[in-house]
């Protein structure tokens, strides 16, 4: 039997001949296309579910998609705790679970619960990583509606009084002590819902009014009392652990000082946590040396003792004994058979019945005791002291001498290859800190920069607490020194108004660095009685100080003054190397001259020192810009001296140039810090007054030429007078383009040369000259 063709939905078309040209010349089918096309569409949202399940059942054959199937599936799996819950709190509302005759119902209800809540647990292995807020509510609903409906079930069972009531507060206690602050909170919350909930239900009664407020007391108070007491076991678990972690860097501290690993008074951070490691290897180092000592000479105690920073106490540091009565605070350096061993420098040997041994708190007397010095080559200094005894009268010979000798000097090695292991890192850092700094110093182009970096170097190097940078320059024949840049931490007073300071030559620190072109002071002073900078600055708060000259060449620029509030004189090496960042940062001071001077001989006038006429310009450009998208007014004014030429002409050119430098200082003088004044051309002068009108220039333009017609300038020929002709143009009111502005205030100018000089003539004073003139 043959199974019918299957009826095609609609009719098919017939290939048209570009299909069917495709499919002889290899294309790729238009199937292919249709999917490539479908790829690289969007992917379209998928429908809410219940929208979903509304349209398959208002169609024809109200059947859901295996999507829609599946998506129903999970969405149910998802709602089966929260359903549980409610319906089982429904039924405690109803109270149902305290009715005798539904123990069946009650029992099923309670198996669903369990079920449920191992449902809900499973999932939670099953995925893993942490309880997301969705299933801390499940869970905490789950087992708080299971507290209540054991609760009211036992109260329908043994009558009233619900003796197993405190159950619900202690399901409410570890609800608050596991979950998270919100679902604590939610949890409490759906608790005191459901307390409410039942009361309502059995009648909402006044007589068990009270009973509900102290039953929604008590879950309340639970909640705060478990919440408060774990956030302060876990605050206090929390100090003990910092403490604890505290106590011990104290501890690795104080060890690498003993073992020299660090000055006595500290280190860097990162100096510091280095030397913590070394000190847990060598800690592990001291107990290998003990153990193998205890072993290899059989003795009843084996102990290292190590001198203090002072020499003057030796404290146990590792020990192995059959006793625990070997004393752990410190004893006296100079005392007993350990005193012996450290002051003559020699290994001590004492045998038949010891008088007294000096580290035991109970006095034992010990039977034999060999005593050898941790000496360290490195300036033959002494250590220590390793020991061990015998309780038996068994003297130590020759060979346990020096075994016990060998493993002191392999403690020894131990201590040197860390310091060495430190010094190489202590030299690579430092080297590393130098060639940026002079990368730093190299990459700088403003003097601002190079005195900054210089400063913030100089406290990388040698860890200073003040700095300064001055500089010198000759003025009239005398030698005059600034400070450029101060900065200070707290402590280091007498900062206030340094930054400026300006003093003449002196016998001060300063002055004579720069003098004698070498670092000053060569020995410790009192920095708060020396002369620093001038008799009337004095800093306070320093404990020591250092002067480096910035010189290149054969010149001192200036200083570079660094100072600290610790005692302890600057590091050798380190100011070797600010002396030689000091010199770089003298190149760098003098590059940095060189690249403003040639900035400013291409931004000013060489004769004026106002702006040149090109970057006037751009100035002019950037502000009719800023006026023109703010809506803000900006006026241009063009002044031209009056009978130039003649000047010129009459008393010389060096006559002009003091007469153009005269109006130019007035100009710069006479306007504001917001203008922009520029030697336009010749003798003609340029002005730009953002954020002002006519009117405001016009007072403006007749303050200066009324100051330039007062002014009397001194040549060689004598005093000359000259006056101002000047024109103003404003934006927006008589145009928006730069060339429109600028040829208006030239009308403006040329009217007032035509019109007798000496006077400011705006565009809108030209225009009505020129209505009145028909």
């Amino acid at each position: 039997m043959s199974r019918p063709a299957p009826t095609p939905s609609r009719a098919a078309a017939p290939p048209d001949a570009a299909s069917r040209r495709d499919s002889a010349d290899g294309a790729r089918p238009r199937i292919g296309r249709v999917a490539e096309v479908r790829r690289r569409l969007p992917a379209r949202r998928p429908r809410p579910l219940l929208i979903s399940i509304y349209a398959a059942v208002a169609s024809d054959g109200g059947i859901l998609g295996p999507g829609e199937r599946r998506r129903l599936g999970r969405f149910l799996l998802r709602s089966t705790p929260a359903a549980v819950a409610g319906a089982v709190a429904a039924g405690l509302a109803m109270g149902l679970f305290s009715d005798p005759w539904l123990v069946r119902w009650q029992a099923a209800a309670l198996a669903l619960l369990a079920a449920t809540l191992g449902a809900v647990l499973w999932r939670h292995a099953h995925r893993g990583g942490g309880f997301p807020l969705r299933e801390q509510l499940e869970l905490g609903a789950l087992l708080l509606v299971a507290a209540h409906a054991v609760s009211q079930a036992s109260e329908g069972l043994a009558g009233p009084g619900a003796p197993l009531q405190p159950g619900v507060y202690l399901v409410m206690a570890f609800l608050a002590a596991y979950l998270g602050r919100g679902a604590s909170l939610a949890m409490a919350g759906i608790a005191v819902g459901l307390e409410v909930a039942v009361w309502y239900g059995r009648g909402s009664g006044h007589g068990a009014l009270l009973a509900l407020v102290a039953r929604c007391g008590f879950v309340l108070l639970f909640v705060a009392l478990y919440r408060v007491v774990l956030a302060t076991r876990v605050a206090a678990g929390r100090r003990a652990e910092e403490a604890a972690v505290a106590r011990r860097r104290r501890e690795l501290d104080e060890r690498a000082r003993e073992f020299r690993l660090l000055s006595p008074e500290g280190g860097e951070h990162d100096e510091s946590r280095w030397a913590e490691g070394a000190v847990v290897e060598l800690e592990a180092a001291v107990r290998g040396v003990v153990e193998v000592a205890e072993q290899a000479l059989r003795s009843h105690t084996c102990a290292v003792f190590l001198l203090s920073d002072d020499d003057r106490e030796l404290r146990l540091r590792e020990c192995r004994s059959a006793s625990d009565r070997v004393e752990r605070d410190a004893i006296a350096a100079g005392e007993g058979p350990l005193g012996a061993a450290v002051k003559g420098r020699t290994a001590v040997r004492l045998a038949g019945g010891v008088k007294a041994a000096g580290y035991y708190a109970d006095g034992t007397r010990p039977g034999a005791l060999l005593a050898v010095p941790i000496v360290d080559r490195r300036g033959d200094h002494v250590r220590g002291v390793l020991v061990a005894d015998r309780l038996e009268d068994e003297p130590f010979g020759d060979a346990d001498e020096q075994l016990l000798s060998r493993l002191a000097a392999e403690l020894v090695r131990a201590v040197q290859s860390e310091r060495l292991m430190a010094d190489l890192r202590r030299t690579r850092d430092e080297s590393e800190r130098f060639y940026q700094a002079i990368e730093r110093l190299n990459r700088t182009a403003k003097p601002r920069e190079v005195f900054d970096a210089l400063l913030e170097l100089a406290e990388g190097l040698v860890a200073v607490d003040f700095g300064a940078v001055t500089l010198c320059e000759e003025e009239g024949g005398r030698r005059l020194h600034r400070v450029v840049r101060a900065r200070g931490a707290e402590g280091a007073r007498g900062l206030a108004g340094l930054e400026g300071l300006v003093f003449e030559d002196n016998p001060g620190l300063v002055s004579s660095a720069v003098r004698l072109a070498s670092s000053l002071p060569g020995k410790e002073l009192k920095v708060s009685e020396a002369m620093v900078f001038d008799p009337a600055t004095r800093l306070k708060g320093l404990a020591t100080l250092k002067v480096v000259p910035l010189r290149t060449g054969g010149e001192v620029l200036g200083t570079l003054v660094v100072g600290s509030r610790r005692r302890a004189p600057l590091d050798a090496g380190a100011l070797r190397q600010l002396e030689v960042v000091a010199l770089q940062a003298a190149e760098s001071v003098l590059r940095a001259r060189l690249f403003e001077q040639a900035e400013r001989l291409a931004t000013t006038d060489g004769l004026t020192g106002l702006l040149n006429h090109r970057t006037f310009q751009s100035r002019l450009d950037e502000a009719l810009g800023l006026a023109l998208r703010y809506g803000k007014k900006l006026s241009f004014l063009l002044c031209d001296v009056d009978h130039f030429k003649k000047v010129n002409d009459t008393h010389g050119h060096p006559a002009g140039d003091v007469v153009l430098r005269g109006v130019a200082r007035i100009l710069a003088r006479e306007a504001r810090s917001t203008d922009v004044v520029a030697r336009y051309g010749g003798e003609e002068f340029a002005l730009v007054m953002p954020e002002t009108d006519a009117a405001g220039a016009l007072v403006i333009a007749e303050r200066i030429r009324e100051k330039v017609e007062g002014a009397s300038f001194e040549t060689e020929q004598g005093a000359l007078r000259v006056t101002l002709s000047l024109g103003i143009a404003t934006c927006p009111d008589d145009g928006t383009a730069k060339a429109r502005l600028v040829e208006l205030a030239d009308g403006g100018l040329y009217f007032a040369k035509r019109n007798g000089r000496n006077q400011v003539v705006t565009a809108e004073a030209v225009r009505a000259a020129k209505r009145a003139a028909g």
